[in-house]
């Protein structure tokens, strides 16, 4: 044959398959022996797809495992997703297997890391991926994922300790479905991300393996009393109370010998630089070619920060729920939701209904108090997760209970106090000019270190769904209801700033589910259910129906448009199917969704200027994966910085056309890498490092990336500490994406890199501007 060809092998395979499959699958022992692809032909075929990349053999040892050819991919960084697919003339039917997985072997033969996706998908379009991060100038390892395992459970964790006990490294899930239909694959797919820089992989024995064993208790007794992995040890282990102790004063020791540094003013701007208007407030200006944000004595300032300093969210599922059925009850006034909430503590009456819910999760534990240990006013009880094996229950934060165990409770919430100066110190001392989003209230009045305030628009409003509502459905901000509660949001925020020139701005809500470009239906999701609604109960369809009828007048130019029959605005104002998409209907669908957004950030913007009219409104921090040039317009209009979560490598210019069209400020509310190989957790995060020093590289590069755009006003890292080891109890996140540990340690890799970024911030930010404004007052006394 002229290259590997898949049909054949796939042939092989199903021979194989029918000879020895039985009702109840097939063993592991049974699997192909051959390689599921092989790269021994003289030329690559056809059904081997480069996206974004150039494919070859080679032959070099350090990259070949089986036979005497490996097949190396170059990944471009123009391309978002370069790498390799797999595509089947005929599907994979793996249908009859049982216990078994996919393994491949990668050799990274370039100077960086590099994150690897391996992505499968089914004949629905159904896909699944997962992720590793290969060492720069690594010879071949092999990866693997399970795709069929009966004991697998729901153990309220992103990610486990691996089932297996294979001799390769497990890749980490991401995102997906995990019912595949495993009898019709039909694409196998290695790529990496956004990447700053090319990079060079390459593949070999790319095969199906059966588990060879499974790990015996492998979730059971995974947490030690400090919330670490108890079953491997790692450079930041904490062993004992004392050893704790004992590291957290030496750290006192330096901190105390800290200085802020020089070219830093009161409020962390850039002391030695131009000087603009003070108005006593933070506030923006384009100051040349890029945009600034200006501290409250007007110096220029960039915001470098680290997000989610709070206890809230530090917590770990239990497995222990109570009967008593009150600590359930929500107050509909409250305005904090589940996840950002603060510990709720237990009466003794609750604790008497205590019973086991998951036993699962209780056996991950080697030690938890009893409710007389001192240690106990560390459980908290949630009342409604986003994913997990629980819906409710008690929770443990490790982190809050190892502040107590450093630092004492001499008092009722001492180390908290403690843990407050602590938490500044450390930020002054490794450079940072600000805290980011998800800061503590306890951190509102130091008066050290500027802040951002945020909030959450929760009550019982209308809502709609886009079809990408991954945290919660979005909101109908033409109900009367929804602008009362913005309005009681912004009333609680205010009364926590005081006005206090500290405060940056204040973010609104997260990650919203505004829709995903690529199609008419994901884009527009809004727009196609508000039209599925009827306008006498739904005030955004009610909304839709006047903008439509301001444009068009008559229903009959409308139909023509769109291509439709209504046969009257009354007709189309009840729930309807949205007919076959026109160019027309794409248009107005857009104008909507524009007209949507709009009135959400009016609304936000109104609630936040008549109660805290100095402090700039920040955005609501829109995800990557839910940008459309629509809801960025609308954010333009009302905000006074556009906010972004961007988890990449960093930032690329192709990534961000618009931004010069929009010429706004704009801040990246968060982003992050993470390491499980020194770490002794179990899932890296969303951008995956090869280990702390490579995550410190990572982040100094994202940063400087940011640094250099002259639209972005500030990056803010996510977060502040590690995921709980067992996941948080909201969502099960586990990740290694602290810049300290559940036994808060500094990770000195992380530190070093932040002390090395902000000691050249402004220079490297404003430098060029500065001698500008220099050259041009030198010039205009002349």
């Amino acid at each position: 044959m002229s290259g590997f060809c898949l049909r054949d092998l796939f042939t092989k395979a199903l021979i194989f398959l029918l000879a020895f499959s039985s009702a109840y699958g097939v063993s592991a022992a049974e699997l192909p022996s051959e390689p599921l692809l092989s790269f021994e032909a003289t030329k690559i075929a056809t059904d081997v797809i480069a996206n974004g990349a150039e494919i070859s053999l080679i032959s070099e040892s350090s990259a070949v495992t089986e036979g005497a050819q490996a097949i190396q991919v170059i990944c471009r960084a123009k391309s978002s997703q370069a790498g390799v697919t797999f595509q089947a003339d005929r599907p994979w039917d793996w249908g009859a297997f049982k216990n078994f997985g996919l393994a491949l072997d990668i050799a990274n033969t370039g100077d960086y890391s590099t994150q690897v996706y391996v992505a499968l998908e089914d004949h629905r379009g159904k896909n699944e991926t997962r992720t590793a991060s290969i060492p720069a100038e690594s010879e071949a390892r092999t990866y693997y994922l399970v795709l069929h395992d009966e004991s697998n459970v729901d153990s309220g964790m992103r990610d486990d300790p691996p089932r297996w006990n294979f001799e390769g490294n497990k890749l980490t899930w991401l995102w997906g479905t995990k019912q595949l239909d495993l009898s019709n694959i039909r694409r196998i797919k290695v790529h990496t991300g956004t990447i700053i820089r090319d990079r060079a992989i390459a593949i070999d024995n790319v095969r199906l393996i059966g588990k060879p064993g499974e790990l015996v208790d492998h979730l059971t007794g995974i947490c030690d009393q400090f919330g670490q992995n108890a079953h491997a040890d790692f450079p930041l282990k904490i062993h004992s109370d004392s050893e704790l102790k004992s590291k957290a004063a030496e750290e006192l020791s330096r901190l105390a010998e800290s200085h802020v540094l020089p070219d830093r003013s009161k409020f962390g701007g850039w002391k030695t630089g131009p000087r603009l208007e003070a108005t006593g407030y933070f506030r923006t200006e384009k100051v040349g070619d890029r945009w600034s944000l200006v501290d409250p004595e007007g110096y220029l300032f960039f915001s470098t920060g680290i997000a989610n300093a709070r206890m809230a969210n530090t917590a770990t599922m239990t497995g222990v729920d109570f009967e008593e059925a009150t600590v359930r009850d929500i107050d509909p006034e409250e305005v904090t939701p589940e996840d950002s909430k603060g510990f709720v503590q237990t009466s003794a009456v609750s604790r008497r209904t205590k019973f086991i819910a998951s036993e699962l999760r209780h056996q991950m534990f080697e030690w938890l108090p009893s409710y007389d240990d001192p240690l106990s006013d560390n459980y908290t009880y949630v009342r409604s997760v986003h994913s997990g094996p629980v819906p409710h229950g008690e929770a443990f934060s490790f982190y809050q209970a190892n502040l107590e165990r450093r630092y004492g409770e001499p008092s009722t919430g001492s180390h908290l106090a403690k843990w407050r100066d602590v938490t500044v110190a450390r930020m002054l001392d490794w450079g940072f000019t600000s805290m980011g989003n998800w800061t503590d209230t306890s951190f509102y009045q130091v008066n050290k270190i500027p802040y951002f305030a945020n909030g959450w628009i929760i009550g019982d409003f209308k809502t709609l769904s886009s079809g990408n509502d991954y945290w919660s459905p979005m909101p109908d901000p033409y109900d009367p209801e929804f602008v009362r509660r913005a309005n009681v949001t912004a009333a609680a925020i205010a009364d926590e700033v005081k006005g206090n020139p500290w405060c940056v701005g204040i973010f609104i809500d997260n990650e919203k589910g505004w829709g995903r470009m690529g199609k008419f239906a994901s884009q527009y999701g809004i727009v196609i259910n508000a039209m599925t609604l009827d306008s006498a109960v739904s005030p955004t369809k009610a909304a839709f129906i006047r903008v439509l009828r301001e444009k068009y007048g008559r229903i009959n130019d409308l139909n023509s448009a769109w291509g439709s029959t209504f046969s009257s605005w009354e007709e189309l104002a009840t729930g309807i199917e949205v007919p076959a998409k026109t160019d027309a209907m794409q248009t107005d669908f857009s104008m909507l969704l524009h007209a949507y957004a709009c009135e959400y950030f009016k609304v936000v913007e109104a609630a936040l200027h008549e109660v805290l009219p100095n402090h700039m409104y920040m955005g609501v921090r829109m995800a990557h994966w839910g940008l459309t040039p629509e809801v960025v317009n609308a954010a333009k209009k009302h905000s006074d910085v556009i906010s972004y979560n961007f988890y990449k490598e960093g930032i690329r210019e192709e990534d961000w056309p618009f931004l010069p069209e929009v010429d706004m400020p704009s801040i990246i509310g968060e982003f992050h890498m993470g390491s499980t190989s020194d770490t002794g957790l179990f899932h890296p995060g969303l951008i995956a490092a090869a280990d702390q020093a490579d995550r410190g590289r990572m982040f100094k590069e994202y940063m400087e990336s940011v640094i250099d755009n002259p639209y972005f006003v500030g990056a803010h890292w996510f977060q502040y500490i590690d995921s709980p080891l067992t996941g948080r109890s909201y969502d099960g996140e586990n990740y290694n994406v602290g810049f300290v540990t559940i036994t808060d340690i500094p990770y000195p890799d992380m530190v070093a890199a932040a002390k090395a970024l902000n000691r050249s911030l402004y220079e490297r930010r404003y430098g060029k501007v500065a001698h500008s404004i220099a050259v041009e007052e030198e010039d205009s006394q002349q």
